[in-house]
């Protein structure tokens, strides 16, 4: 038995039973390390949201967790991804490994092979998961064959439409997974149903909401306003990305010609993603855009400029998961553009509303907040800033 410079204990010995056959063989075991290795994984800027808060809470106890922070460049854009890190703390990542975009298939298969070598050579004792992404999924896959333990943040979220890609991402990760941390008592009873063991889930609260709690002071002081001339409460926020509105040339154009209306009325500031920038091009609809005098095309911008963007928001147009729970957060209006949500609580107890695509609907709800009619909402439970401490403390408890 020999114990080497790395760290690992190895033992030595022989294998074949006549001596002609006999090979040297070499196990490799992890010795007492004395604190959980804990790869963190997240590859799309929504997620990175997610993971800072965690990894926070990770690094403030060295003495039990050891965290490596696994970027898989799900989204490799400078815009999308690296100002991200910068601004809220995470740094640079451990491990790159730069799948970047391509089909659903495609993309899950290179993010497979790239993340069963970095298990191989890092050997951690567990794995965090968030989210819902094909990065997601592809881990949760390579854990569970080696196996290592694999833990999913944001689990038991449902929107029960299996066309959209991450709905089967959801119910993969949730059924892999070892640990399920939730957000929400809807996502428990999803995942009770779906015969998940009770004493594997944990009701812990919003890891985003734990972001925006702490990045509050920074996103108070973002100028972002008066860069782009606007006001508090004097403009729409909109946002737009899901395949099932951008892909489609009649529901974009629909859409686009409702925001121009709603243009009329209140100024639109339209945050647009790179992938509905190409489809507008393909489509041949720029030209309806940059006609408006009223709607104001921005990149995509930094996490405290677009949190500064929804927080003075008279109300906000989104198809975005996350923008549905930060708005609740915020105490802003918004109308989801989608005909399911898996964040129900966002239009049961906060500011949302599930207007789909169609256009009157979208212009009657838009009219009613432009006129003072709206719902007050209240924050859901445990969406408090502390929901990563409460998942460090049960991480612990494995050590």
């Amino acid at each position: 038995m020999l114990c080497t410079s790395d760290g690992k204990l190895y033992w030595e010995g022989s294998k074949g039973n006549r001596a002609k056959d006999k090979k040297t063989v070499r196990l490799v075991v992890p010795y007492e390390r004395g604190y959980m290795k804990i790869l963190v994984i997240a590859g799309a800027r929504p997620n990175f949201v997610k993971i800072a808060p965690l990894l926070k809470c990770l690094r403030r106890r060295p003495d039990v967790f050891h965290p490596r922070f696994v970027h898989t460049g799900q989204h490799y854009d400078a815009r999308m991804s690296q100002s991200f890190l910068d601004d809220l703390g995470i740094g640079a990542p451990d491990i790159a490994l730069g799948v970047g975009s391509g089909s659903h298939a495609g993309q899950t298969a290179r993010l497979l092979e790239a993340f069963e070598r970095v298990m191989q050579e890092e050997r951690p004792d567990r794995v965090l998961l968030v989210g819902d992404v094909n990065s997601t999924l592809a881990c949760v896959l390579v854990c569970a064959k080696l196996p290592i333990p694999v833990d999913h943040v944001e689990a038991g979220l449902r929107s029960f439409d299996r066309r959209m890609p991450e709905e089967i991402n959801r119910i993969v990760t949730d059924a892999l997974s070892d640990l399920l941390f939730t957000h929400s008592p809807e996502a428990e009873a999803h995942l009770l149903r779906e015969g998940i063991a009770p004493e594997r889930i944990h009701f812990t609260g919003n890891v985003m909401i734990d972001c925006l709690v702490q990045c509050r002071e920074h996103i108070d002081r973002s100028s972002v306003l008066e860069r782009i001339g606007v006001t508090p409460a004097g403009y729409v926020l909109l946002t737009l990305h899901r395949p099932s509105n951008v892909d489609a040339p009649e529901t974009l154009a629909s859409l686009i010609d409702v925001v121009l209306q709603i243009g009329r009325r209140l100024p639109v500031v339209f945050s647009v993603h790179p992938r509905t920038v190409k489809m507008i091009e393909e489509f041949g609809l720029a030209a309806r855009l940059s006609d408006s005098e009223n709607l104001r095309n921005i990149e995509p911008q930094p996490y405290f400029d677009f949190l500064r963007l929804q927080q003075q928001a008279r109300f906000v147009l989104t198809d975005s998961g996350g923008v549905q729970e930060e708005t609740t957060y915020l105490g802003v209006p918004c109308l989801t553009l989608r005909e399911n949500t898996e964040r129900p609580v966002t239009v049961t107890q906060g500011t949302n509303m599930l207007v789909g695509t169609d256009a009157d609907a979208i212009l009657r709800e838009s009219n009613r907040i432009l006129d003072g009619s709206w719902k007050t909402g209240v924050t859901p439970a445990l969406w408090d800033g502390h929901a990563a401490e409460r998942i460090v403390d049960i991480l612990t408890k494995y050590t």
